[in-house]
């Protein structure tokens, strides 16, 4: 049987590229996929990619960085998107508590609250449910998604309140955690390179 093919790219700023540059690849081995990570900070490094990885870090700066390499609207044009942590941020319609002039790539439609489990310090672990699976998750000054579009589809949530989601546009795939799955589990890089296919 031949394997299937993917280019995935992390953005590469900052964050935890080297933790969901090892979770993709387990997730390819376990899908028998044969994957090409790249680790993207250029335009040139957006061609042909099948799908983006934004990582955890800080959202405004990652914002600041792709306005400066002059790919804040290139990465709008990749068709599958994944986003954990601020890279959730980043891809949401409507942020909360924005700092001035922060701006998003608008992709999915949630409302999400930056920074709305605390601070650094009040970083912790637990184990949920998803509809992929049961995960430890680890939340490091994470948001939470306060409200979703209809035709965003909740894949996790506690106490209700969503703390993973899904959406289908067109032929375009975006999915959103707000905790960070590359720590613990590739059952998200899965469930997102399968979407990639």
């Amino acid at each position: 049987m031949v394997k299937k093919s993917l280019n995935i790219g992390i953005l590469a700023f900052h964050g935890d590229v080297i933790e969901h540059e090892q979770a993709l690849k387990k997730a390819g081995e376990n899908l028998k996929i044969n994957l090409n990570v790249i680790w993207t900070r250029t335009k040139k490094d957006l061609e042909n990619l099948d799908g983006l990885v934004i990582p955890g870090g800080e959202s405004t700066t990652m914002q600041k960085l792709c306005d400066e390499a002059k790919i804040f609207n290139e990465i709008k044009k990749i068709k599958n998107i994944f986003g954990t942590c601020a890279g959730a941020i980043l891809l949401a319609k409507k942020v909360l508590h924005k700092t001035k002039n922060q701006k998003t790539f608008e992709l999915m439609n949630i409302k999400i609250d930056r920074n709305a489990y605390g601070t650094q310090s009040e970083s912790f672990e637990e184990e949920i449910e998803t509809k992929l699976g049961n995960i430890n998750a680890v939340f490091i000054r994470a948001p939470k998604i306060k409200s979703i579009g209809k035709n965003v589809a909740i894949l996790a949530e506690k106490n209700k309140e969503i703390l993973a989601c899904e959406e289908k546009i067109g032929n375009k795939y975006y999915l959103a955690t707000c905790f960070h799955p590359e720590f613990t589990s590739p059952i998200f890089h899965e469930h997102f390179l399968k979407h990639c296919l």
